[in-house]
């Protein structure tokens, strides 16, 4: 059946006109000049988190322009290809008309989902935190294997990871792990991937192959910022400094250079050994522990508006994604009924469909929340 270019090419406009509305060019490009006066300052690099978080913001806003304006200009050529093929009566050419139809699509539903994303701080950068739960050595086993699942998935699309801190299992794997992951809308993207993950298969650690059910937690939180002004007076912390270690427990350190901050009030744990410094790792480990009490602040208040309105659910990230390693390959997620008969692809990285799918989800429950 014949391609009907002119209602697709109407679909794609008026999907693109949406997106347009809400990333509105205007404003990015009045963003783009501000922080271009501010990165010409000669001034700048006197302060260099500051200097690095400017350069950062310049060059995602200007992504962000350059991927919308290269949007518009391929459906523009589209109808161009369109208008030369059918003109021509040239097989050839409406074929690649149609190929660049389909991938035009699957371009514009990624930018669409971006769109869904108007949380608070859904622009931040986030903080990823992976923990081994129930389960022995498959437990660790498992965090590992997330954490190179998101590591990979970050690599794919060319963004910043730093892992900040690593605790080794005495076995396989580790005990948990932290990572920044600096990249547009991270905190939005990644936020849905918190919550319990579950594994199942049969154990590599056992001798009896029986089928083994392990879990590892993801926690995902948005990157402090300057403005937001939480204040953590060092009475309400305990500084804690021990050896940084490598796996099966080999000192990679000869100085007590790794730091456990534990916020007294609300008993948050935080540790980082991956910088060189006690000083480099105390600030990292002061920058996540703020961005939890903000979370948790944010959490808090936002409990006592449900309870007030009468309206307490569980959380909705828990018991989020099974994987399945025996029988029928499977990875799914229990929220949103996205599934992938290929567990190893999902565990190199690719992604993208469960996020877009999660994010695709929250959204519709927000809305149901708003109407109710």
């Amino acid at each position: 059946m014949a391609t009907d270019f002119a209602t697709e090419i109407h679909e794609l406009r008026s999907t693109f006109s949406q997106i347009e509305a809400v990333t509105d060019p205007t404003r990015l490009k009045a963003r783009i000049a501000q922080l271009e006066e501010e990165a010409a300052a000669p001034d700048l690099w006197d302060d260099q988190e500051n200097a690095q978080a400017v350069t950062s913001q310049l060059s995602q806003a200007n992504s962000e322009l350059e991927r919308v304006t290269r949007m518009g200009a391929r459906i523009d050529d589209l109808e161009v290809l369109v208008e030369l093929g059918t003109e021509g009566e040239d097989e050839d050419t409406l074929a690649e008309a149609d190929a660049e139809l389909t991938k035009l699509k699957t371009d514009l539903a990624a930018m669409e989902v971006r769109t869904l994303m108007t949380g608070e701080w859904d622009e931040r950068n986030a903080v990823v935190t992976i923990r081994s739960g129930a389960g022995g050595d498959d437990a660790t086993d498992f965090a590992e294997m997330l954490l190179r699942m998101y590591l990979r998935w970050a690599e794919r699309h060319g963004y910043g990871t730093k892992v900040l801190d690593t605790s080794y299992a005495e076995g396989a794997g580790i005990k948990s792990a932290t990572f920044e992951l600096n990249a547009p809308y991270a905190y939005g993207t990644l936020s849905v991937e918190a919550g319990t993950h579950r594994l199942a298969r049969i154990s590599p650690f056992g001798s009896a192959d029986k089928r083994q059910t392990s879990f590892a937690a993801v926690e995902v939180i948005p990157q402090i910022e300057s403005t937001d002004h939480i204040e953590v007076p060092e009475s309400e912390i305990k500084v804690d400094v021990f050896r940084s270690s490598g796996p099966g427990g080999q000192s990679v350190n000869t100085t007590d250079s790794a730091v456990r901050l534990t916020h007294l009030p609300t008993g948050i744990v935080v540790s980082m050994q991956d910088e060189k410094s006690q000083i480099q790792n105390r600030a990292a480990a002061m920058r996540v522990l703020q961005s939890r009490l903000l979370l948790l602040k944010k959490e808090q208040e936002a409990a006592q508006k449900k309870e007030l309105a009468g309206d307490i659910k569980a959380s909705w990230g828990d018991q989020m994604r099974s994987y399945f390693l025996y029988g029928q390959q499977l990875v799914k997620d229990l929220r949103t009924g996205y599934e992938v008969g290929n567990p190893q692809i999902v565990f190199d990285g690719d992604l993208d469909g469960f996020i877009d799918a999660g994010i695709r989800w929250r959204r519709a429950e927000q809305k149901a929340a708003e109407h109710a």
